[in-house]
């Protein structure tokens, strides 16, 4: 099955942006008009389970129930993976066809940005459809597999999907259900006026699929998945979005073309091990154990997971683990000590030197830049006379 990140659903008497196309295949993904709350629900998080309109009818995977309950901290940070889950388990229990819902976060002249939620899963059948403007997706839960002129790629949390105008494409999930997006779009017009600045070549487009986790984007990926949760200003939307077509378009000059393939099957391993780091940042006990999970050597589970994601393994679960962490500076006011413990780093010289490394900024100074929340002070206490 698969979706367009173009694609939205109506809200309440809206006309979508886009009209429908044909397509190949029996079944598509349903785009239908739904009411504004409807549209909304994938992305309004309980404070508990119960609060949740599916709390009747759906059993949370227990490995997402940390995630609902407790301080404010992981509730932030566990609020995509959980939505995303809420809205598979919602389908599965009304026994709905795939849906792609989407919340727009913020547009102007030339360009907008949207939070987009896909039910797609194993028994969808995908069939190509076309981009209409340039497409630059942050990848902010689950996978999918992603087939464009441009090459073939495996879409994970943390890389950056590409399309240009006018391109066919294909997007499916053959090996777990469900996705979540960041999507910025930008008219041909726009993208060339900004990258023509900076531009060595005469080229303008994307010569690639897709960006892997890079260290020169994880500022911006953060930033995106951030702004998502705490929303952003329509001024630091826009700031953002240029910075990332900028970035993007200097990492795609420098990325092997063709995209990444493997042998076969191996897309289904590699998927059932990212779909485990995504419940548990631990790393599920190191290379042994990944290469087990995927029923691999560890020699060629490696070569495998780096051929397929753009990183070793260790490098996509350090950088998954400095995600969360820049995420939750960015959002709550919790302490470093707990936001490094709480994700993954056993020690907290470690995090720091990692983080540093990473962002280009201790994580106290992080916050500062991105403009997150100081943690708040203690009431004094109360003198004697």
């Amino acid at each position: 099955m698969h979706r367009d990140l173009g694609d939205r659903v109506a809200v309440e008497g809206r006309p979508p942006m886009r009209r429908g196309r044909r397509h190949v295949g029996q079944r598509r993904l349903e785009i239908r008009s739904v009411s504004r709350a409807a549209a909304e629900s994938f992305f309004q998080y309980p404070r508990t389970l119960h609060d949740h309109p599916l709390a009747s009818s759906v059993r949370v995977p227990s490995a997402f129930r940390w995630l609902m309950v407790g301080t404010r901290g992981p509730e932030i940070l566990g609020k995509i993976a959980t939505d995303l889950e809420l809205a598979l388990a919602g389908r599965r229990a009304a026994g709905d066809p795939a849906r792609m819902a989407e919340r727009v976060l913020a547009r102007g002249i030339g360009w907008s940005v949207a939070d987009v939620l896909c039910t797609a899963g194993p028994s969808d059948r995908a069939f190509e459809e076309q981009h209409e403007v340039v497409s630059i997706a942050i990848v902010t839960a689950g996978s999918f597999q992603y087939r464009s002129p441009a090459g073939r790629a495996l879409l994970t949390p943390g890389s950056v999907l590409l399309g240009n105008p006018g391109q066919a494409f294909e997007c499916g999930h053959d090996h777990a259900a469900g996705d979540r997006c960041v999507a910025f779009r930008y008219t041909s017009e726009y993208f060339e006026g900004i990258v023509g600045a900076v531009a060595s070549t005469g080229r303008l487009d994307l010569p690639v699929a897709r960006l892997p986790p890079l260290r020169e984007l994880a500022g911006l990926v953060a930033s995106g998945i951030s702004a998502s949760l705490g929303g952003g200003t329509t001024g630091s939307w826009e700031e953002l979005g240029v910075q990332l077509a900028v970035a993007s378009y200097r990492a795609a000059s420098r990325e092997p073309r063709g995209g990444s393939t493997g042998p076969a099957g191996a897309e289904a391993r590699v998927t059932r091990v990212i779909r485990m780091l995504e419940r548990d940042r631990t790393g599920g006990g190191g290379l042994s154990q990944m290469a087990e999970t995927a029923g691999l050597s560890p020699y060629h589970f490696l070569r495998t997971f780096q051929r397929l994601t753009g990183s070793t393994p260790h490098q996509y679960l350090m950088r998954q683990r400095l995600r969360h962490a820049a995420v939750r500076l960015a959002t709550e006011p919790a302490r470093v000590i707990d936001i490094a413990l709480g994700s993954g780093f056993g020690d907290l010289s470690n995090f720091n030197r990692a983080f540093r490394t990473e962002f280009g900024a201790a994580p106290l100074g992080y916050r500062r830049q991105v403009g997150g929340p100081g943690r708040a002070r203690p009431s004094p206490k109360p003198t004697r006379r």
